[in-house]
């Protein structure tokens, strides 16, 4: 809370409650018939009633202040919020980019016509011995990861498109 609202609702209730006593003597002074001390009660009564007018109007014009400095602190906090979250979704854009150039960056291996030629003849021909050549037959290019699994040709082609 603002200080000057602070002062202010004081002030005013204070001087709300003083402005009791005079009403008492004006009403007791009033019964009695005397108009002087009428007279200068209404005087203290005006003075206090004043009084308390303006420290009302200070009251009003700190809470004017706080809500303004609410409603600034509010904006601030949203526009951090927003770039916090700016911030997030760059950084995780980052990170897929990232994924995606690591998946794209994988070798592959062909085998040629001839390459092929010169593996079956050499099957065919029956060597035995540590450099027997053993061929599992492969019907389409497979492409291995970083991590080492094999990913089909087929399947590379849709994950990097």
């Amino acid at each position: 809370m603002n200080t000057k609202t602070t002062e202010g609702l004081v002030g005013a209730r204070t001087n709300r409650n003083l402005l009791n006593t005079p009403m008492r003597v004006f009403k007791e002074a009033r019964r009695k018939g005397d108009t002087e001390t009428m007279k200068r009660a209404m005087g203290y009564a005006d003075e206090f009633s004043g009084k308390a007018e303006d420290y009302k109007s200070e009251a009003d014009k700190g809470m004017e202040e706080d809500a303004r400095e609410t409603r600034e602190k509010a904006k601030l906090q949203r526009e951090e919020a927003i770039q916090k979250r700016r911030e997030e979704r760059e950084k995780l854009e980052e990170r897929i980019e990232g994924n995606r150039n690591a998946d794209t960056n994988t070798d592959t291996v062909e085998i040629s016509e001839e390459g092929k030629v010169l593996l079956k003849d050499n099957v065919d021909s029956g060597s035995i011995g540590s450099d027997e050549i053993k061929m599992d037959v492969v019907k389409e290019p497979v492409t291995y990861t970083k991590t080492g699994e094999t990913v089909s040709a087929i399947d590379s082609e849709h994950v990097s498109q």
